[in-house]
């Protein structure tokens, strides 16, 4: 009896499974929605300095920084914070659920000491609150109230590393806080406990007391196994005590997130409204839809029936990935949904490899059907998807764990996006083409496939056989004029940073009557502030955010505000700080830098040095020509810019990866040709797969540019240039330096060739006793 090719059948059912859940999912967990899409809760916190040393704007700054680590632990995603003034801090949270909780958390100031108990207080000593200091010693009530003289503090906070909330599943005994301590913390933690350790078994002294906020939090006594003097080596605590697990995570997050330099107070609360009209999100959902129906209906043009099965895979892509950000709490933003929309348009590439592939197959093989030459599509794509995918997702796991803020976000939405991607071109675009390649009615009309053709393009550069790479060094030259002119735009014409990196103006004003924001913005734009980030808040007031102003153009605001509400009081004016700050700045910096060397590492591991090289090369060339191109332009560097840069940076490196990834094949098929030969045949051989991509892609941004208001403008503008940018020196930047390293380097150095692959496949013979 035959053997039955199950594959199809498991593959179908998974792909179904995934598709029920992720339905599911969407229907029944809601997703948060932005602070420019929905509002959310402001949150107006005021430093409340000891002395004069701490009265200064540098301790708010340093505020800011503990606070946005605080928020990131809440797993508030999205939010804005920035300095107010010299002693507030805004803190702007979208779809909170507890805003109450929030601000409580936000506003502790998570003062973390640890002391040597000394022995009980005194008769005389029992006053109600915390004793004064003498000499150092201080008097505080235990866990159970009984009051005990510590020491002057060993450690702080500063000493300790990390903290976790943990439950102890081997002895049941609940819920408590591991604290490992850093650098010399180490050393004062096996000191403190090594002098607790020399007391008798009952003395008070033998405990060491955790305080937080002049409240102890914990005593534990040093257990006897711990001998005079050595004390706990290691560097790590536990925190015990009656904690459940949301008190244990509360806990864990402030130590986490540092001592705050002042004490601060909750001075405001309140709901603010979103900061883009109800006429740009419309617009931007119209041209979301309209690129979306572009991109597909230019699929299904090319590739026909199997386009019509990678739109139904689009779609479920699309569908898995809203699941996904729903159920990890994920917060969308309109910038954030662009993205997402661009993500669908950049996930057919995969889909458009294995068709590529297919068509091949089935014009190099006589007897070839599209059931097997699209098999052999998806076989032979496989390890360029899965490179490609693989470096994406390295650079999303660093950009999670190194940075922080915004993109950090950005990291968790882009793995989501490959992951997603992978799971609809392997999984449910293979499951969907399987069953149609086997109906009798694509069998007796093959043209209906869109497989059993080679397509317009490749038959074109089939016929002229182009040398695109006859002079590489051309190429190069025209790449390092490109990098100059933009270079010299940054320094001529200088990077103009949105208010979220340089700060700006804040201006609050009341009114007798609710003010529709969208006619505050248009006025606002009119009268020379098209920037201006206005916000209702409250039932009759609502904020204009924008640059630094002159007092001429403060005037200017206030009057058209005047015109517009007549009767509008200002209620605050101040200068704010960014909403980027430099902490999360350098984080991003370091998280990027590091993301490119792993990248690298990868590429080199597959792909050997030389092709490794020359790819991270391209992506610094796109990034610099981005970045330049907008200098010259006067276009704003705010974190909508910084969204696009990072998809940019993406885009550059899969588009290189799958070029190398052809040229690798190729090398190993035949070792004699030239490295030169062969790099031009690939780059012949992908250009089919490069301009399919590369129109998907671009529709759905043209749709994004011109339909989707003033505030996707430039999104789309920057991903536009980003798009044709990497495409042209994926082709014409890494692999001409490709070329001309081989030239310059060892023929070892060719792509990477694994001899015993190519050996397994010819002598997989062999003799068993």
């Amino acid at each position: 009896m035959p053997a039955v090719n199950r594959s199809p059948h498991i593959r179908g059912l998974i792909a179904l499974a995934v598709v029920a859940l992720s339905l599911y999912v969407a229907l029944t967990v809601p997703v948060h929605l932005g602070l420019d899409l929905r509002g959310g809760t402001q949150i107006t916190l005021e430093t409340r300095p000891a002395g004069a040393a701490d009265a200064d704007s540098d301790a708010t700054d340093r505020t800011v920084e503990v606070l946005r680590g605080r928020i990131d632990a809440l797993g508030v995603a999205e939010p804005a914070i920035a300095r107010s003034g010299a002693d507030r801090i805004v803190v702007e949270l979208p779809g909170l659920q507890d805003p109450r909780k929030a601000a409580d958390v936000l506003g502790r100031t998570a003062q973390l000491t640890f002391h040597q108990v000394l022995g009980t207080a005194a008769e005389a000593d029992q006053v109600p609150g915390p004793s004064p200091e003498r000499s150092g010693e201080r008097v505080l009530a235990d866990e159970s109230g009984q009051r005990l003289r510590l020491q002057a503090a060993s450690l702080t906070g500063k000493d300790v590393e990390k903290a976790g909330a943990r439950f102890d599943q081997q002895t049941g005994a609940g819920w408590h806080v591991t604290v490992d301590f850093k650098g010399p913390g180490k050393q004062g933690w096996a000191r403190l406990t090594g002098e607790a350790a020399c007391r008798a078994a009952g003395d008070p002294g033998r405990r060491v007391a955790i305080v937080l906020d002049d409240k102890i939090i914990s005593s534990p006594r040093v257990d006897p196994s711990v001998a005079c003097r050595s004390g706990i080596s290691g560097g790590s605590t536990q925190i015990t005590g009656a904690f459940d697990d949301a008190e244990a995570r509360e806990l864990a997050l402030l130590i986490n997130g540092g001592a705050l330099p002042v004490p601060v107070e909750t001075v405001e609360q309140r709901t603010v409204g979103p900061t883009l009209g109800a006429q740009a999100i419309t617009a931007g959902a119209w041209a979301a839809v309209i690129g979306t129906a572009s991109t597909s209906l230019f699929i299904i043009v090319v590739y026909r029936i199997m386009g019509v099965l990678a739109t139904v895979a689009l779609a479920c892509y699309g569908l898995i990935s809203y699941a996904a950000l729903a159920a990890l709490g994920a917060t969308l933003t309109l910038p954030g949904l662009a993205g997402f929309v661009l993500a669908i348009g950049m996930a057919v590439d995969a889909n458009v490899l294995v068709f590529e592939r297919a068509r091949e197959e089935y014009a190099s093989r006589p007897r070839a059907t599209p059931r097997s030459s699209l098999a052999a599509g998806f076989r032979r794509a496989f390890s360029a998807i899965a490179d490609s995918n693989i470096t994406t997702l390295i650079a999303a796991g660093l950009l999670f764990f190194l940075a922080s803020g915004p993109v950090r976000g950005f990291g968790v939405t882009l793995a989501i996006g490959v992951l997603a991607s992978m799971v609809s071109a392997l999984v449910i675009t293979r499951a969907l083409t399987d069953y149609a390649v086997a109906r009798p009615f694509l069998r007796r009309r093959l043209r209906f496939t869109g497989i059993a053709h080679t397509g317009a393009v490749r038959d074109r550069l089939s016929r002229s056989r182009p040398n695109l790479l006859r002079h590489p060094r051309r190429w190069l030259a025209a790449s390092a004029a490109a990098l100059v002119l933009a270079a010299a735009g940054i320094a001529v014409r200088g990077l103009d940073f949105g208010v979220e990196f340089t700060g700006g103006r804040l201006i609050e004003y009341s009114t007798a009557a609710p003010v529709d924001a969208d006619r505050a913005r248009a006025a606002l734009a009119d009268a020379g502030f098209p920037r201006a980030v206005v916000q209702t808040s409250g039932e009759n007031g609502f904020t204009v955010r924008t640059h630094h102003l002159s007092e001429a153009q403060a005037a200017t605001l206030t009057d058209t505000v005047t015109d517009l509400a007549r009767d509008a009081d200002k209620v605050r004016d101040e200068a704010i700080g960014p909403s980027l700050g430099e902490e999360l700045r350098r984080g991003a910096l370091i998280a990027l830098v590091v993301a490119l060397g792993a990248q690298l590492l990868y590429l080199a591991a597959r792909f050997r040095w030389l092709l490794g090289t020359s790819a991270v090369v391209a992506l610094a060339h796109d990034v610099v020509i981005l970045v330049g191109v907008f200098a010259w332009l006067g276009k704003p560097v705010d974190g909508v810019f910084l969204a696009a840069l990072l998809t940019v940076i993406g885009y550059s490196v899969n588009d290189s990866v799958v070029l190398f990834d052809r040229i690798r094949e190729l090398g190993r098929s035949d070792r004699e040709e030239p490295f030169a030969r062969i790099a031009g045949q690939a780059l012949l051989q992908t250009l089919p797969r490069t301009v399919s991509t590369g129109m998907g892609a671009a529709l759905i941004l043209t749709a994004l540019a011109v339909l989707g208001g003033d505030t996707l403008t430039d999104f789309a503008l920057a991903l536009l240039i980003g798009l044709v940018v990497g495409t042209y020196s994926s082709m014409f930047t890494a692999t001409p330096l490709a070329v001309e390293l081989h030239k310059h380097g060892r023929a070892g150095d060719v792509p990477a060739i694994r001899a015993a692959h190519a050996n397994d496949t010819a002598e997989g013979r062999s003799c068993h006793p």
